[in-house]
């Protein structure tokens, strides 16, 4: 059994829940990018009286790891570490990548359980630069998180052999620009309860991280190509 608070900070739209055994009680949101730190603390103590959860019987502190916003993810990522500290408690990190792509997988499972698809979560990181990522069905990666300047034919191999999702902040960039057929743009998904289970499933296994040498994932360098599986 698990009760856990978690933090995403690290995109345009903030996010704090707290959720027992990976299902949320409740969560708050914040749109207004520029004012993730303002929001936050007061979030996290209204959240926490709403429902009627002491601060000290959470178990642990799921984290919104990056990439994306340099500010907020320091933000999210100070903020978790000083409660963990403050109260004991473990810190679950979670890639932002990997959230995404985990609430499209949870969405789109039924509809596409026998016709195989990837999964290409997009984050915006200013001009026609994005951090991305693929993952088939299972959440395997097949392209480890990284960077890339945003080309017409960027994703050409992959998308001749498979049908790709692309979603996230990020890919209205992308779809402006694509022509092929197999590139798909289903919109947005629940990614805080994405978030959630998977901060429950690492929970279960004790796969928590240092909270004196872990830092997000930051991702600086840009690629100008991209050739996916």
């Amino acid at each position: 059994m698990s009760l856990i608070l978690n933090i995403d900070t690290a995109t345009d739209i903030a996010h704090v829940s707290i959720a027992k055994d990976g299902e949320i009680i409740d969560s708050l949101a914040n749109t207004e990018q520029k004012d993730h730190g303002g929001f936050l603390q007061p979030a996290i103590q209204t959240l926490l009286k709403s429902a009627s959860v002491a601060i000290t019987k959470i178990d642990a502190v799921g984290i919104s790891a990056g990439p994306g916003s340099y500010t907020g993810l320091r933000v999210g990522m100070a903020s978790a570490k000083g409660l963990c500290y403050a109260l004991n408690k473990p810190l679950i990190a979670i890639g932002t990548l990997e959230i995404l792509a985990f609430a499209a997988i949870l969405e789109t499972r039924i509809i596409y359980a026998n016709s195989p698809v990837l999964f290409c979560p997009m984050i915006d990181a200013r001009r026609m630069e994005v951090f991305t990522a693929l993952y088939d069905q299972n959440l395997q990666t097949e392209i480890s998180p990284c960077a890339v300047v945003l080309s017409e034919n960027i994703f050409a191999n992959g998308l001749l052999k498979n049908k790709i999702f692309f979603f996230g902040n990020g890919a209205k960039k992308w779809e402006a620009i694509s022509r092929h057929e197999n590139a798909l743009f289903p919109g947005t998904f629940n990614n805080v309860l994405a978030m959630s289970k998977l901060a429950h499933s690492k929970f279960e296994i004790n796969e928590f991280v240092n909270l004196a040498y872990f830092e997000p994932l930051y991702l600086k360098e840009f690629f100008q190509g991209l050739v996916s599986k």
